[in-house]
């Protein structure tokens, strides 16, 4: 990988300055990710050997992009490789900085299942992003409005007692779903539940808020909230190896949090 020298006395910074009031508008239409330009390449004519290629920072920005773990990214057939590489994973954030609709939430997770792709906010601007793996077609994950409930550093699964789950979020009591460490083979693969890369497992698990129960057991306040939104389309080829898909980036929903974002301020009140 060749880059080009400069001379430092040609480089000059430009920092444009937008007012306060117009800041969250132009956050809100930009997806930082849809400005980059990727190629897909073949593996099998491109070489497998991604260690020898790409460094450790590029295999991470890699992960996400093709949403699997490294361990998987050489068993890919295509894989999609930005043209520029930049130290900030946001830079490659598909979903918008800037999310009006949870402004009044001090903590929001979204996860589109369509892209398979997560996305973290704090009032309204996003911290962090990452790649998923949803439910398989016969166990899928259901969509709309949960919180997070309670978290375990691991347990076993009560499906295969084999299946040992990481840095586990529960978000469905009832169901037995949660968001956990696991393999990400790049599709949508679990018993419903949502995996995730271990490091991204690792920050919710510690960035999130559970719920706080009573003495017997009642829910006195929810955790965070968690918005899951659109299913995935199988018979579809996988939308982040389209290049118009990621020009476009994600949207999330404006009307959904809104009964909850009402809840938020009375309670800052």
């Amino acid at each position: 990988m060749s880059h080009a020298r400069l001379c430092p006395l040609a480089i000059f910074s430009v920092v444009a300055i937008v007012p306060a009031s117009t800041q969250p508008i132009a956050l809100a239409e930009q997806r930082p990710g849809t400005a980059v330009e990727y190629r897909v390449e073949r593996l099998a004519e491109t070489g497998r050997d991604l260690n020898m290629r790409f460094t450790t920072t590029q295999l991470a920005v890699l992960e996400k992009l093709n949403r699997t773990d490294v361990l998987r990214l050489r068993r890919l057939e295509q894989l999609v490789v930005p043209s520029i590489w930049h130290d900030d994973e946001l830079q490659y954030s598909p979903f918008p900085l800037w999310y009006p609709a949870a402004v009044q939430l001090p903590k929001l997770l979204a996860i589109d299942q369509p892209a398979q792709a997560f996305a973290a906010y704090e009032e309204g601007r996003l911290v962090r992003w990452g790649p998923v793996s949803s439910g398989r077609q016969t166990y899928p994950t259901p969509s709309g409005l949960f919180h997070l409930n309670w978290r375990s550093r691991g347990r076993h699964s009560t499906v295969n007692p084999q299946w040992y789950m990481r840095w586990y979020f529960n978000f469905d009591n009832a169901r037995g779903l949660a968001l956990h460490s696991y393999a990400l083979p790049g599709y949508p693969a679990s018993h419903a539940c949502v995996r995730l890369l271990e490091r991204d497992a690792i920050w919710i698990y510690g960035w999130g808020e559970g719920w706080t129960l009573g003495a017997r057991g009642q829910v006195l306040e929810q955790g965070t909230p968690l918005l899951i939104t659109g299913r995935y389309a199988f018979v579809m080829l996988p939308p982040w190896r389209s290049l118009e898909h990621l020009a476009r980036g994600i949207n999330l929903p404006d009307g959904v949090l809104q009964k909850l974002a009402k809840h938020a301020v009375v309670e800052k009140t």
